[in-house]
């Protein structure tokens, strides 16, 4: 069998990773493939696109700004609003993937069905269509927010009317005269509850069981994510209080609105930004009630004793990760538990690594270029990486720190956002010195780490 060119690199999705990605082995002169299901870059930020994937809206913009957002290697327009609609950024990416020449690499509608280890080394990257190339490395950047999570288990009892997710949301006309629940307090419930409250027949629901830290866009006339980026060279518990003093200052608690006290401090469970959702509770557009202890028909009963009739539930319950086209023996049965050096490299073969697969404090786009940048250095032959045991041991690390600061939730995944950007650099100048040092480069056949 043909073994594959000794560079060349298949890239698994075309959205704001995934171009990342392909810019980044082109500029380190790897050659590239990149496979998208959908009809055009810029994955689920691009609305409507063919793939069904995306859960963008019309309202949707931004929650991080736009300077804390766009990459490095290619600013956002100046006059852009300070955060910009979803729109904006999909029209942005496909200007980059334009102005970087990537569009070419990439083959639009195309779904990648298996992607497998060939016993002569490289992997084979299998189509829904049958069709198979050869390659010596995968990254793999198909995105976490397109598969959406249900409760499980399901709460008791049946509901009469009409159940739909988050991701299917596009309109609040589907809304008009109905009784409306949100359930969730992440950015989309928000978006949705006080879309849907300018239509919505009385107030809006607004059901947690827990709690978030809800951040407006403007902080004493700033983007608020300025103010981290400005304290992200102080340790983050000493972060995390000065934030929460000045947060406190400019909105007050959650509770003072009718919410649910926050789990855990700031920078520990991802707050909600909208500078929305406080003015419709205040004037009575949107409700807050608590949790669900089961549906009644056309009705749902709440955890203190209290019911309301619904007749549309928005699920507003979050994302799972899929990675359908790899088995569990590299992912696992949860692949949100995947151990991964420096979060892209692949523990038991570095030929296979991961850009995006991380819940950042940030913004992703930044932490996906470096990303992009760590595994384009290590195709590319300009980097080593350390020895496996090595590694292991700096993702168990990593696991304590992050179990440490944000518990049970996703712990592999996160990362702390100003100082990851600041750690990839270093790892790619470290990366520099083994390979002086005689460290092996990347090769097709490479399983494991270099030795030193």
């Amino acid at each position: 069998m043909r073994m594959p060119p000794a560079h060349r690199v298949a890239v698994i999705g075309a959205g704001a990773a995934g171009l990342a990605a392909v810019k980044a082995l082109l500029d380190a002169g790897v050659e590239v493939v990149a496979y998208e299901k959908g009809d055009r870059p810029g994955g689920l930020w691009a609305r409507d696109n063919a793939s069904g994937l995306s859960p963008a809206y019309p309202s949707l913009h931004l929650n991080t700004s736009r300077k804390r957002t766009e990459f490095a290697d290619y600013p956002m327009p100046r006059h852009w609003p300070d955060y910009p609609s979803a729109d904006l950024v999909a029209g942005y990416l496909a200007d980059y993937s334009a102005e970087f020449g990537l569009t070419g690499h990439i083959r639009f509608g195309t779904t990648v069905a298996t992607v497998e280890r060939a016993g002569d080394g490289g992997w084979e990257v299998t189509t829904d269509s049958g069709d198979t190339d050869r390659y010596a490395g995968v990254v793999v950047a198909n995105g976490h927010n397109w598969l959406p999570r249900t409760t499980d288990p399901a709460y008791p009892g049946h509901f009469d009317g009409v159940e739909t997710h988050a991701h299917d949301y596009r309109t609040p006309e589907v809304f008009r005269d109905r009784r409306v629940l949100v359930v969730g307090m992440g950015n989309s419930a928000m978006d949705i509850a006080v879309d849907a409250s300018h239509v919505a027949r009385g107030p809006v629901l607004l059901s947690a069981r827990r709690g978030v830290h809800i951040v407006p866009k403007y902080l004493f006339g700033r983007p608020s994510d300025a103010t981290g980026g400005a304290l992200a060279v102080l340790p983050w518990r000493v972060r995390q209080r000065v934030a929460e003093t000045l947060l406190r200052l400019a909105v007050g608690t959650p509770q003072r609105y009718g919410l649910p006290a926050p789990e855990g401090g700031l920078f520990q469970n991802h707050p909600t930004i909208s500078d929305t959702i406080l003015h419709r509770l205040t004037h009575g557009e949107v409700a807050a009630r608590p949790g669900i202890e089961r549906l009644a028909g056309n009705s749902v009963v709440f955890t203190d004793g209290t019911s309301a009739p619904v007749d549309v539930i928005v699920w507003a319950t979050g994302y799972q990760v899929g990675i359908p086209f790899l088995t569990a023996r590299w992912v696992g049965d949860d692949p949100e538990q995947l151990p991964l050096y420096h979060r892209v490299f692949h523990l038991d073969d570095p030929s296979l690594t991961f850009v995006g697969l991380m819940q950042s404090t940030g913004a992703a786009l930044p932490v996906v270029e470096v990303q992009a940048k760590l595994a384009a250095a290590w195709f590319s032959g300009g980097y080593a990486l350390p020895p496996a045991a090595e590694q292991r041991r700096a993702v168990d690390r990593a696991l304590r720190a992050a179990v440490a600061r944000w518990g049970d939730r996703r712990p592999r995944m996160r990362i702390d956002f100003d100082r990851y950007l600041a750690a990839v650099p270093r790892e790619i100048a470290a990366g520099r010195a083994r390979l002086r040092r005689g460290a092996r480069p990347f090769t097709a056949t490479a399983r494991a780490g270099s030795p030193a």
